[in-house]
């Protein structure tokens, strides 16, 4: 007769590895589900699947919660989702969701627990650390500091929030840094927009803001439509260029969605974000 022990052992293992394989195997679904919706043209139809993967991606993140893969599409979801259909309505809402895809992200950078500890340091003791990490990093990072940086810019009434900007912007200059063709030149998108959108007495610089943006459109090609979007909103509108707020929304309402086609998705929120800035454009200025 066979030992008991060993055999509960065995179908332990098996158990486990079984396990392992269907979330590895269904996370790649879900992925290939993240991917065909940032193919979606439709916004509509787009808002009614996105909640449905995010919490699928939760339920595997309970049976795997160290998986980067995982953790960066859920991080990648939630901010996706908060910047489509709630910052511009439902603020408090999108605040929410921006901080759930920042801890997401943090869930990935405190596996390191030199960086673990550097996050909860000083901003310089997060750039030392960061100086010593490479690209492999890049996602975790990018999305950390992505669900950071906008939360922080839909909390200019809280000193707290607004003091963690530094460490979001550490996180991207080292995207910049290790790959700065992640997400069509994302970080220097989000450098460009943060450093373009306050006045220098606060740490704003215009010129450094336009060259981030020059570079994301030449990572781009100028297809990355949200570029344009987030260059009228900050340095645009800082320096009162009316010329240049009107060249960046010209260039996405008569860009095709099918410039990009693999990121349609993007595209599409460009162009409604760009709707709601003409509107706005007599406040502007």
């Amino acid at each position: 007769m066979r030992p008991l022990l060993p055999l509960l052992v065995t179908l332990f293992l098996f158990s486990g590895c079984i396990q392992g394989i269907a979330v590895s195997t269904v996370g790649n679904i879900v992925g290939d589900g993240f991917t065909a919706i940032t193919g979606e043209s439709d916004l509509d139809f787009a808002e009614k699947a996105l909640p449905g993967n995010i919490k699928l991606l939760e339920v595997m993140l309970q049976n795997d919660p160290d998986n980067t893969q995982l953790l960066v599409l859920t991080s990648q979801g939630y901010s996706s989702y908060a910047l489509a259909y709630l910052e511009d309505s439902l603020q408090d809402r999108a605040r929410e969701f921006y901080v759930r895809g920042r801890d997401f992200g943090l869930r990935i950078l405190r596996q390191d627990k030199e960086l673990a500890r550097a996050l909860d340091g000083t901003v310089d003791d997060l750039k030392s650390v960061l100086e010593k990490r490479d690209k492999d990093l890049v996602p975790g990072v990018f999305w950390t500091a992505f669900g950071w940086g906008n939360y922080v810019y839909l909390s200019q009434d809280n000193p707290d929030a607004i003091a963690d900007l530094p460490r979001a912007e550490a996180l991207m200059e080292f995207v910049v840094r290790n790959d700065s063709t992640y997400y069509y030149g994302g970080a220097n998108i989000f450098l460009g927009t943060s450093l373009g959108s306050r006045p220098r007495i606060l740490g704003g610089n215009t010129d450094l803001a336009r060259k981030h943006f020059e570079k994301a459109l030449r990572i781009n090609g100028g297809k990355f439509l949200m570029t344009y979007v987030y260059m009228a909103r900050s340095v645009a509108a800082q320096t009162l260029d009316e010329e240049l707020f009107d060249k960046c929304l010209r260039a996405v309402d008569e860009a095709s969605l099918e410039i990009l086609p693999e990121f349609r998705f993007a595209n599409a929120i460009a162009k409604k974000k760009a709707q709601r800035l003409h509107a706005r454009r007599a406040d502007l200025f």
